[in-house]
């Protein structure tokens, strides 16, 4: 009986997730779905002799994958010719309709720019997923795989093969991409050039909590197997979809140079709008059995052939290298560059990661250099015009020692920056960690911005964050560009920064990879900083979303002296270091996502969202397939409106929220 209840809460539970992600169908609302979710875990705790590895609640299991086995795909994955030109793609059609004798079909589909995965289903049920690697071989993914929510791991429907691999793309959302470099930036982490590389560095994570949380999706694109019932590759892309895989809907079948033609050109220009990133078009000869007789070479199929977007490209010259010192030390190289236009923006700096990368690339100052937006988000030199080098022209050279305060730099093990370890001395470390401190999601004060926090420096008034609240208005008053009003303006938001809660103080302090959504679960975990600094880091990684580098980098904190007395200055002054319970107000909201954009009449963005957490509601940052509601205020960007009305979200106005929360 209680095994026959448990297959019969898997079985909705997948049909559930089946008609949300391929059908963007929701059955029932979030909570009734977390209710049966948590139904299905109560039931499966107490029996754990029905444990099923494929059930609905495994999707994040074991918070450590351990490492990664090699394992051979049993059809090899290969890669795809490239063509860069109409008139390639041309040569090639035609080359497919004189060895195939047939005038042929072609479907044409977005190439989707992320990491390539096979997918092993034997009897319908998913057992493993496996990365490109060399093509022969890849690495084991499955822990990964299945906190993708949108990929099957029961298959329903006829005609399934007794074992099959499921090739596809794993991509991470432009909105998602966004969110994570932001984390980075909060906890002193460079940001990834580009969605791609964030896919793949997601895949190789430990936990799978943080894989869940980095919310990637996956396309799903061809079956590999020794029968199939259909006899089109657009055929079999319905089927795939009849099953409950998330199959691409921007693909076309054509049938004429001149349709590829029309359907590339749509493309070239449109790609810019996509929520994801695609770097091109797949064009593959559409009948399965034209597919066999045309066959393979060694490296890449005949049947199908990739044409690449040329990618948004400048030329422009090094003017200089600058050596920048972020707040927790990390030593950065910033190109200047000669302004120049790309893609409808004037690029004058552009990040060069790394001593690795300058070396790789070869960078000179003086150099004419390309830059192209990684993802088209963030500039990058992708090569040196080494023809048009000068004669003279001499190598960078890295420093050995900090640009600010001429300490020795470090490279620690398994990191590809250097960093400055004098964190008590170097004042960009110093300005970084006050600029943070203040910033609007720490403690506020937004009376002091960055050029004050300097002029501070720059007259000893400010050594550490602690230093602020010893601040009087006389001293401030006397200082270049400073007034009166301007120092009452400081110390009022500095008195008023004191009733800050917890879990933003404790995101205020800087520790290392301790972003804002991490400092929330660890007030809500352990609400006293007392409590927290004495925690085991048994109990750190215990806490939802602290692995254990955040775990260790909390205990490295509180092991520092220099730390301890700062924290007892800050708390002798008032600042709170004991979690309050929220206010709940109503469940009105309860496990409704919201997204808040443009500005408001009655309400600040952050009132609004400690509102939606009041009354039950979830806050998101971007709109996406699981979004409830769009609080639109003034100002609203039109793609985000566009995107809304598209995935069918609802949108609200503020006093439509505030009819809705006071009924």
């Amino acid at each position: 009986m209680i095994q026959q209840k448990i297959e019969s809460l898997r079985s909705k539970i997948e049909h559930l997730n089946k008609q949300y992600y391929v059908y963007h169908i929701s059955e029932v609302s979030d909570s009734e779905f977390d209710s049966l979710l948590k139904e299905l875990e109560k039931l499966e705790a107490e029996n754990p002799q029905f444990f099923d590895s494929n059930s609905p609640t495994q999707r994040v299991g074991s918070d450590l994958i351990g490492g990664f086995e090699s394992v051979e795909h049993r059809y090899p994955m290969q890669s795809l010719g490239n063509t860069y030109s109409i008139g390639e793609v041309s040569e090639w059609m035609e080359r497919t309709t004189k060895e195939s004798n047939l005038s042929n079909s072609y479907c044409c589909e977005l190439k989707f720019d992320g990491a390539a995965i096979s997918l092993t289903y034997e009897k319908g049920r998913f057992t493993r997923a496996v990365t490109r690697g060399d093509g022969v071989r890849g690495d084991d993914v499955s822990a990964a795989i299945r906190t993708i929510r949108s990929i099957p791991m029961t298959l329903c429907g006829d005609n399934i093969p007794a074992v099959m691999e499921v090739r596809g793309e794993v991509y991470m959302p432009f909105g998602v991409f966004e969110q994570l470099n932001e984390r980075r930036y909060d906890i002193g982490e460079e940001p990834f050039a580009n969605p791609r590389n964030a896919t793949s560095g997601s895949l190789k994570l430990q936990s799978p909590t943080e894989i869940a949380a980095r919310e990637l999706e996956c396309v799903l694109y061809s079956i590999q197997c020794d029968t199939l019932s259909t006899k089109t590759h657009h055929e079999t892309l319905q089927l795939m979809h009849s099953w409950g895989f998330v199959t691409s809907t921007y693909t076309t079948l054509c049938h004429s140079i001149e349709e590829v033609e029309r359907y590339v050109a749509k493309w070239d220009k449109a790609r810019h709008k996509l929520p994801f990133a695609t770097d091109g078009i797949v064009i593959k000869v559409d009948s399965l059995a034209v597919q066999r007789t045309l066959g393979s070479t060694a490296k890449a199929p005949r049947w199908a052939v990739a044409y690449k977007f040329k990618a948004e490209e400048a030329i422009t010259t090094l003017l200089s290298v600058e050596f920048s010192v972020g707040r927790t030390g990390a030593v950065t190289p910033v190109a200047n560059l000669e302004p120049v236009q790309l893609s409808g923006t004037t690029v004058k700096r552009a990040s060069m990661h790394n001593a690795e990368q300058i070396a790789l690339l070869d960078i000179r100052v003086g150099d004419k250099v390309a830059i192209e937006k990684g993802g088209e988000i963030i500039p990058k030199i992708t090569r040196v015009v080494t023809e048009q080098r000068g004669l003279f022209s001499t190598p960078i050279e890295f420093p050995e020692r900090c640009p600010a305060c001429y300490s020795p730099l470090v490279k620690r093990e398994g990191e590809a920056k250097h960093y400055c370890v004098n964190s008590s001395g170097c004042p960009p470390q110093i300005v970084g960690r006050i600029a943070h401190f203040v910033s609007r999601k720490a403690m506020y004060i937004d009376s002091i911005g960055e050029q004050t926090i300097e002029l501070l420096f720059a007259n000893k008034l400010v050594r550490s964050i602690a230093d602020l609240y010893d601040l009087r208005a006389e001293q401030i008053e006397g200082l270049e560009r400073m007034g009166e009003l301007s120092a009452s303006n400081i110390i009022a938001g500095i008195e008023k920064s004191k009733s800050v809660p917890y879990a933003r103080v404790l995101f205020a302090l800087g520790i290392r990879y301790v972003g804002e959504t991490t400092a929330k679960k660890l007030a809500a975990a352990i609400p006293s900083f007392d409590e927290l600094g004495g925690a085991s880091f048994e109990r750190l990684v215990a806490v939802e979303e602290v692995g254990e580098k955040i775990a260790r980098s909390i205990l490295e904190y509180f092991s520092d002296e220099a730390n301890i007395l700062t924290i007892e200055r800050l708390r002798s002054v008032g600042l709170q270091f004991e979690g309050e319970a929220k206010e709940v107000l109503s469940d009105i909201l309860s496990g409704k996502r919201v997204v808040i954009s443009g500005t408001f009449e009655r309400h600040s963005r952050d009132e609004l969202k400690e509102l939606i957490e009041a009354h039950g509601g979830l806050n998101q940052s971007s709109v996406g397939k699981n979004t409830d509601l769009l609080l639109a205020g003034a100002g609203l960007g039109p793609a985000k409106l566009e995107k809304a009305q598209k995935l069918g979200t609802i949108i609200i106005s503020e006093t439509d929220f505030e009819l809705m929360i006071n009924s």
